[in-house]
């Protein structure tokens, strides 16, 4: 089986890209989606987060209290490392029993979708990697009218992920500007996985 990693930084439309390869029928594992339900579900991950951040860290209700923690996290690097030194080696896990599982079930390609490739150590076990692009005024564009983020505060989120954001001269990278066919690139990075 083969294991794609479909990245990029943030805005760059790296959910378009899982939804389309979705849709074409591949198995796709959500880095981001699964990383925030094992915070929820995970009695370990629960432990060592409170333990780090505080009981803030949960609302009265079990949930995460997102704000608390991205306040935290995305004004101190320290503490940003902290968190992901805790939450990725779990995501890691996570994707790795899920990759066991699509193996099992005959899947010749699957994908993962995520935006911390290299920071949660998942380019040491893929065999190809997408990477999506778009110019940086396309993504803020895109993450403020999702979000409700300030242009300052989408910057601050891209400036912390520029490391992960340099494409490698192995990977393939898909045009995500609004101009460029998505489909067509798609398709055609389709084809040379299935060689």
């Amino acid at each position: 089986m083969k294991l794609i990693a479909i990245t990029g930084g943030i805005g760059s439309g790296k959910s378009v890209i899982a939804h389309i390869v979705q849709v074409m029928g591949y198995q796709v594992y959500d880095c981001d989606s699964r990383a925030k339900a094992l915070m929820t579900e995970s009695d370990e991950v629960r432990r060592q987060l409170i333990e780090a951040f505080g009981d803030e860290t949960y609302l009265t209700d079990g949930r995460l209290n997102r704000q608390h923690l991205s306040a935290i996290a995305f004004a101190d690097s320290q503490a940003l490392s902290h968190l992901n030194g805790i939450v990725h080696p779990a995501t890691a896990d996570d994707m790795k029993r899920w990759a066991d599982e699509r193996a099992a079930q005959g899947d010749e390609i699957v994908f993962v979708e995520t935006a911390l490739l290299r920071t949660a150590g998942l380019d040491r076990v893929v065999d190809d990697v997408w990477h999506v692009t778009a110019p940086d005024d396309v993504r803020i564009e895109r993450v403020q009218a999702r979000s409700g983020l300030t242009a300052e505060q989408v910057m601050e989120r891209m400036e912390a992920q520029r490391d992960e954001e340099r494409v490698a001269p192995d990977e393939q990278v898909i045009i995500n500007d609004n101009v460029s066919p998505l489909i067509p690139q798609v398709t055609q990075l389709l084809s040379k996985s299935n060689n």
